[in-house]
């Protein structure tokens, strides 16, 4: 059927089933090629030290480049963006599958986070000036954040059945029929979205966040593999810190800032960039640490892990799908996201109970439910009011910043509790002697130490509770528009 014929009520349902996909193909693949690591690594034969690296650097593009890929998307227009953007991708992920060696297969992911990081701002500021009414924009930003919110567990029972059922290499491949679909959608139903407000691109700005935001996820990323006390871990935290300090100041002064300062003072907007912080850093606990209890305690297959996953994705949607999409137009977001939060913190305190001889139904399932549940009244409203009341020729950039919450929160989430984690099964066994020692002893020293984590997990979700109950404002948030409608 022509574009022309459809109404513009059902072009705007359309315009969120294309962005959905670009949102779920970027989301997924942060996680999609874990469970596909130790098959990869065997077919090019690289080291145990070197896997990380098919994550971070994916990562470390994706998180750098976030505020300058935004804002680009200001500049051409959201449909240019996203084209580009998915034909990046998909090249990088055409690279990565058919890679011969470790060296092809890291630069393809790396390209492929430098091309999401102007896809997922893109995305987002289309989905933001597209859905102005409230209770429509309440349902899109629903489906949208639950998508979002699945993407890390869909990807993992995708990587599970594609490396099981195929090879390691498609879960990249796949990529290309994601791109595929989206690209279509976008050529028929997506609006250019270009500001008329003439402006710059920041240079100075793009190149000194760029490098504080590289600097900050490398080093996070580092502590996985080191320590907090390596100087490089370290190092790069405190440089690249300052670098954001400099960044603030210079974008105080810029005559057209990368991130315009006024995007961040909205109290609302600033409570729901903490919450999507906090809740990047506990969510990665569950994808993280379950991945490898169900796999490695439990004994799981790669696909069987991801069906495990599932109730997860299905209570994240239900909890999105039904209660954000009515409440959030009534109600705002002050009283959804701090129940999501508590809601949340308990899943988390489930977990702690974790036993070496467990039955799934019994210690796994109600854990992932509840935490569901919570992620799914949470996500939704928070992306939501992150950016509303934004001008149009500011979409792109304020996208940006909440999906660099997003991706700095996870990178803060994987160092933080992996570390924990790790140093607190260490401290078991070495209280042991040599002995004492056995595989019995190194399980309990393991689920110890991932009780440890999703105890701070909770505590994250707790603090979360009680910040954005205070820096939430009651009410519904307004949209507010500075251009002529896209549609």
């Amino acid at each position: 059927m022509p574009t022309t014929l459809i109404s513009p009520r059902a072009r705007r349902w359309w315009t969120l089933a294309v962005l959905s996909v670009a949102q779920l193909m970027v989301a997924l693949d942060a996680t999609v090629i874990n469970i596909a690591l130790p098959r990869a690594q065997l077919d090019l034969s690289f080291s145990s030290a070197n896997r990380q690296w098919l994550i971070s650097a994916y990562a470390l593009a994706f998180g750098s480049l976030l505020l300058l890929g935004g804002r680009l998307s200001d500049l051409w227009g959201r449909r240019n963006a996203l084209v580009i953007g998915l034909t990046g991708f998909a090249a990088a992920s055409a690279v990565g599958g058919a890679a011969g060696n470790f060296t092809t297969l890291v630069s393809a992911r790396a390209v492929q986070g430098m091309f999401g990081a102007l896809l997922a701002p893109a995305a987002l500021a289309a989905l933001t000036v597209t859905f102005r009414e409230p209770r429509e924009r309440a349902k899109a930003f629903a489906i949208f954040g639950a998508v979002g919110a699945s993407g890390a567990a869909i990807g993992l029972l995708l990587g599970g059945a594609l490396t099981q059922w195929s090879s390691w290499r498609w879960c990249l491949f796949i990529n290309l029929f994601f791109a595929a679909l989206a690209l279509v959608g976008v050529m028929l139903f997506v609006a250019g979205g270009r500001s008329r407000h003439h402006t710059k691109l920041d240079v100075l700005g793009a190149v000194v966040a760029s490098g504080g935001l590289f600097l900050v996820v490398y080093g996070f990323s580092h502590a996985v593999t080191t320590s907090w006390s390596n100087d490089r871990t370290w190092g790069s935290l405190v440089v690249g810190g300052f670098l954001l300090v400099v960044f603030v100041r210079w974008e105080q002064q810029s005559k057209y800032p990368l991130l315009p300062l006024r995007i961040v003072l909205n109290r609302t907007r600033a409570g729901s960039l903490v919450s999507l912080f906090i809740t990047s850093i506990g969510i990665f606990g569950i994808s993280l640490f379950l991945a490898y209890y169900l796999q490695v305690t439990m004994g799981f297959s790669p696909m069987r892990t991801g069906v495990a996953f599932l109730p997860l994705v299905g209570a994240i949607a239900l909890s999105a799908g039904v209660a954000s999409a009515r409440l959030l137009a009534k109600v705002g977001p002050r009283p959804l996201v701090p129940v999501g939060m508590v809601l949340s913190m308990m899943g988390m305190i489930l977990f702690t109970r974790l036993p070496a001889n467990s039955d799934y139904f019994g210690s796994v399932l109600p854990g992932l439910v509840v935490t569901g549940l919570g992620l799914g009244l949470i996500f939704a409203p928070a992306i939501a009011s992150a950016t509303s009341a934004i001008k149009h020729r500011d979409a792109g950039a304020a996208s940006a910043l909440v999906n660099t919450t997003q991706q700095i929160g996870g990178s803060v989430g994987t160092a933080l509790l992996n570390t924990i984690a790790v140093s607190v099964a260490v401290r078991a066994l070495s209280s042991l002697s040599s002995s004492q020692v056995s595989v019995l002893s190194e399980t309990h020293a393991t689920l110890h130490g991932y009780h440890v984590a999703f105890w701070w997990a909770a505590g994250f979700f707790g603090v979360g509770a009680i910040v954005t109950f205070f820096m939430l404002e009651s009410g519904v948030p307004e949209f507010e528009g500075d251009v002529v409608p896209l549609i």
